[in-house]
């Protein structure tokens, strides 16, 4: 079991999840969310993640001079595409940028699992989420559920990631529903927005690797 933290702010919350056994560290770059980093912050707090641990860059539909700023940080390991990119916008930025590339998803409905082929044909991994909220400002990061009962028995040709208001309490029924072998967190282990709670990050990563009853 594979877990990804997400929307990390500091030296201290890298440390704690290298420290609790995550496989990925994520930091988003997008203003309007309270996870928001710039640059230079980011430099300094992915410096010392432990070798083995994926550094992931969370863009929302970036143009090429932001990737480039993003990329030229050389701290990163995997770019994570959580806007509105289309397939044809996903095999361009993995082509220019030479790094492979995450394509987030949001579902809420069986209808909307028709249009993750597309993006399994062009991406390295696919990370199914909660579809946003028609007003939301953020794609991500809300704390929303979806059925997961959507995804049980499904599988594309290349690796996938669940997400969507995952918390240490729900997140082993979510692996047992699914059988996702990759899981990512941000919202269900802060103390508030945009600060990350050590205790529950550990209890988190604890919980999506006990062996889940069977479906």
């Amino acid at each position: 079991m594979r877990v990804k933290i997400c929307g990390l702010r500091s030296r201290a919350e890298v440390r704690a999840a290298a420290e609790a056994g995550a496989s990925y560290v994520g930091v988003v770059f997008f203003p309007p969310s309270p996870r928001h980093m710039t640059l230079a912050d980011a430099r300094w707090t992915l410096e010392n993640v432990p070798e083995g641990i994926a550094r992931v860059a969370l863009t929302v539909d970036a143009d090429d001079a932001t990737l480039a700023d993003i990329v030229g940080l050389g701290r990163i390991d995997l770019l994570q595409l959580h806007g509105h990119e289309t397939p044809e916008r996903v095999a361009e930025v993995r082509s220019r940028f030479g790094l492979p590339v995450m394509k987030a998803l949001g579902i809420a409905a069986r209808e909307h699992l028709a249009a993750i082929d597309a993006y399994a044909a062009v991406a390295d991994q696919l990370l199914i989420d909660a579809r946003p909220p028609h007003d939301g400002a953020l794609p991500g990061g809300n704390g929303l559920a979806f059925d997961w009962r959507l995804l049980a028995g499904r599988a594309w040709q290349v690796p996938w990631m669940l997400a969507g208001g995952l918390t240490p309490d729900n997140v082993s029924e979510a692996i047992r529903l699914t059988g996702a072998n990759q899981v990512d967190v941000s919202s269900g282990v802060e103390a508030r927005p945009g600060e990350k709670d050590p205790a529950r990050v550990a209890a988190f990563i604890r919980a999506a690797r006990a062996d889940p009853l069977p479906a």
